[in-house]
């Protein structure tokens, strides 16, 4: 992490990208836009090639704007600029200037523009630096000295609907009510502009959308700048007022959210496919095309076939009856600071057998996590009993466990702890002693594809490719039971289908794989069964299509089904589409072709995550407490200003 002064900024000789990156048509005018990127080239120290490339961008106040590209496109070093951690903390080669409300950020300083521009990070965990949530909140006010910081703290609690978890110790929070706080502590600065990095990872899809809700709200009501970088481009469609498009450094284009839409192909190109609502009514043939449910169904109604055309689907595995892995009355739970025990698990039975490929959903809190480290032996139930190849956990260490079981983190860099990717994926069979190490190690990296990789350090990889070499950590401990928390998170739309593929062909190597994820379009394209966890207990044991058929459960348990799933709800389908290749089926020839010759890419896995658009899904079924404050709009997003 380079901490060093940054580099004398050089008289810029750069030439503009020849991109349409100035602000888009009906952005709102005002004295000084708030943020305004110059002839702007950046270059980390030690690399060969600029990061960002002759960038201009002009965004205006009160926009709404999404960051869209593919990892490695440069997303989040752009945004860095804008509250100075790129030049003054991330040193390197700066050339040109970034304006932020009229200040250059170059003869500014972080603590300065920190005022003027939030930033809640990709990993806003690590921003929660207090024991409660006031204090947390408060921590920027104070340290600023302002005499109004009760005021702020509040104010910005209020803001966001949560005052009510003023007295909470943050670690006590879920994941939706951590990434709230985090916002509010941004808040209580008052800032200009919020930049937001992954609104959505690793949040259950409700209260991802409460994210959103809240975003929406702070930019109409507030007036304040909000920029989210985003792989979701289902979002995007309903809650941006325009898009930034970012390639190999610099913006292709800046465009209003609708304009950006109907610019599916060149989003596509860049790794980032059309949500289903934009594709299917594209294919339907749909000028402009549908930004959210309703919409699309309004578009595709008229042009339904009264049972869908006969299509190839792939069947997923069957399962066998041969047990591989049980739990039996099992109940856990965790001590609070008072001493009194959290049920987690309550009184759980459950078979897992040979063949099957397992998704465990449920809200953030709902026990997945617990139940899978129950399975690794990496604790003991409390009550019940545990068992895996037939053996009890409790009578063998998690160590020894490893030879039947493998347990792949949701954050892969906790995994690598070798300087390879070929040592790390070695260190497990190496640790056994076994004779055929080397031959194991180039198969397994050959299968996950980075072989051109091998021997780079995992820690430096893209997240895509962390996701791969973990995997291939996990094959290589030739496990009967194969675990795997979030395997999909944070990943740009690409990298969650190469995930997904490599998923999908496991059934060779492992006898059972569970995976516990929020991501609705891969338990739809790749589970076989769904367990729905709640409040401690299997709320459902079903499979996908059963599931998504059932709006009752999925309420209960805050789940939102694929949006082409919500789309043929709408249309009243049945048997019910999961993808948009399914209910591509229910449409004539015509639609259906068009829907290849406009080259949406809108292949079964290469869909947005998950999300929620339609009122379907939304409405007192989702009250939770960890939401309840002000009533939050979910009006329609406004024009492009």
């Amino acid at each position: 992490m380079q901490t060093a002064t940054p580099t004398t900024r050089p008289a810029s000789t750069t030439t503009p990208t020849t991109a349409s990156s100035a602000a888009p048509a009906g952005a709102p005018s005002a004295a000084a836009p708030a943020i305004v990127v110059k002839d702007l080239s950046f270059r980390y120290p030690g690399t060969d090639r600029d990061t960002l490339r002759n960038v201009d961008l002009t965004i205006e106040r009160g926009d709404f704007v999404a960051v869209v590209g593919g990892n490695g496109s440069a997303k989040t070093t752009l945004c860095k600029t804008f509250n100075g951690l790129v030049p003054h903390y991330w040193n390197g080669d700066f050339a040109g200037s970034v304006h932020v409300g009229g200040v250059d950020t170059w003869d500014s300083s972080v603590a300065e523009l920190s005022s003027r521009v939030g930033y809640v990070y990709q990993d806003f965990q690590n921003q929660l630096v207090r024991p409660t949530v006031r204090d947390e909140v408060a921590f920027g006010p104070l340290n600023f000295g302002h005499a109004d910081h009760r005021e702020r703290t509040e104010e910005a609690l209020a803001q966001l609907g949560i005052a009510h978890l003023r007295d909470h110790f943050v670690w006590q929070l879920s994941g939706g009510q951590s990434h709230l706080v985090a916002l509010a502590a941004v808040l209580a600065l008052r800032p200009e502009v919020i930049v937001v990095d992954e609104p959505v990872a690793e949040l259950d899809p409700a209260r991802a959308r409460e994210i959103y809700l809240r975003l929406r709200e702070l930019n109409q009501r507030h007036g304040i700048t909000v920029i989210t970088i985003e792989h979701h481009a289902e979002f995007i469609a309903e809650f941006a007022s325009s898009v930034v498009l970012m390639a190999d450094g610099a913006p292709v284009w800046h465009l209003p959210v609708q304009e950006a839409m109907d610019r599916h192909a060149d989003l596509a190109e860049h790794g980032v496919p059309a949500p289903d609502a934009v594709a299917l009514s594209a294919a339907a043939g749909a000028r402009p095309v549908a930004l959210d449910v309703p919409s699309a169904a309004r578009a595709l109604r008229p042009l339904l076939l009264t049972r869908p055309r006969p299509t190839a689907q792939p069947q997923p595995p069957v399962a066998a009856d041969e047990m591989v892995a049980s739990l039996r009355g099992v109940t856990h739970g965790y001590r609070s600071v008072g001493g009194g025990l959290s049920t987690v698990l309550d009184d759980l039975d459950l078979e897992l057998h040979d063949g099957e490929r397992v998704a465990l959903v449920g809200t953030n809190g709902a026990g997945k996590t617990t139940l899978m480290k129950l399975l690794t032996g990496l604790i003991v139930p409390r009550s019940g009993t545990v068992t895996v190849d037939g053996i009890d956990t409790r009578s063998r260490s998690a160590a020894r466990l490893a030879d039947h079981v493998s347990y792949l983190y949701q954050h892969p860099q906790q995994m690598f702890l070798k300087d390879t990717v070929r040592e790390d994926i070695a260190l497990f069979p190496r640790g056994r002693r076994r004779p055929d190490t080397e031959e194991i190690v180039d198969r397994i990296i050959d299968e996950v594809g980075l072989a051109a990789l091998a021997d780079r350090d995992g820690r430096s990889l893209s997240g895509g490719q962390q996701r791969r070499a973990t995997l291939g950590i996990g094959l290589a401990m030739r496990p009967s039971l194969l675990l795997l928390d979030e395997p999909t998170s944070s990943l740009d739309i690409r990298s969650r289908d190469d995930v997904t593929a490599m998923l999908a062909a496991l059934s060779d190597t492992v006898r059972c794989a569970v995976v516990a994820t929020h991501d609705m379009e891969l338990v739809a394209t790749w589970a076989s069964r769904v367990l729905v966890l709640d409040q401690g207990a299997v709320l459902a044991d079903v499979s996908p299509r059963e599931l998504f058929s059932h709006q009752g459960v999925t309420a209960q348990a805050r789940l939102v089904p694929p949006q082409a799933a919500r789309i043929a709800l709408e249309l009243g389908l049945d048997p019910l589409p999961l993808t948009a290749a399914e209910l591509r089926a229910w449409l004539p020839g015509p639609a259906r072709a068009s829907a290849t010759c406009t080259d949406l890419a809108v292949s079964d896995t290469a869909l947005s995550g998950p999300a929620v658009s339609d009122t379907a899904f939304s409405g007192p079924a989702f009250s939770d407490p960890a939401f309840s404050g002000p009533a939050v709009s979910d009006s329609a997003h406004p024009e492009v200003r």
